[in-house]
């Protein structure tokens, strides 16, 4: 298991100012670098992670990271996301599970997959969480991750004060 925070902020805050992301690394992630690179690339967990921390960083936002390998782990992180008041979820892990805590929460969430889940085998094809997700990003390695978080800070830096999203008007 892995937890790391990074950032400045371990409350939240007012929209656009840091943002609270948590982002879940599912079974198996904590092997990447080494787990069938073809399907997933070359870069570790540890890699995925410094990256995102940076761009937290950056930016002002608290980025902090979990990977576990267990799904009840991740139910209960999920459960205590509410409770910290975490703005957004970047998530690599698909299950009726992982879906009903999702729901549950309510809190936006963007769904992350290292490899194209639509040109490997049938069965991963399918998930429990693209019709609720905010966005999904398949088949981009690494970089899928940081093209999520910029998605989760742009999204966080468009909420109105009271949480909803502003609208732009049409000219």
């Amino acid at each position: 298991m892995t937890t790391k925070r990074t950032g400045r902020v371990a409350t939240k805050s007012a929209p656009g100012l840091h943002p609270h992301v948590l982002v879940m690394h599912g079974p198996n992630l904590n092997l990447l670098g080494s787990r069938e690179p073809k399907h997933y690339g070359h870069a570790t967990l540890d890699d995925i992670n410094r990256t995102l921390a940076s761009r937290g960083d950056a930016v002002s936002a608290f980025i902090e990271t979990f990977q576990h390998n267990h799904e009840g782990a991740l139910v209960d992180r999920i459960h205590q996301a509410s409770r910290d008041h975490v703005d957004f979820i970047v998530i690599n892990h698909t299950s009726v599970a992982i879906r009903d805590a999702l729901a549950a929460v309510a809190i936006p969430f963007v769904e992350v997959h290292l490899s194209n889940i639509y040109a490997r085998e049938p069965f991963r094809h399918h998930s429990y969480l693209s019709d609720l997700a905010v966005g999904v990003v398949s088949g981009l390695g690494a970089y899928g991750y940081e093209l999520a978080l910029e998605y989760a800070l742009h999204h966080l830096q468009n909420r109105t004060p009271h949480g909803s999203q502003k609208t732009e008007k049409a000219h």
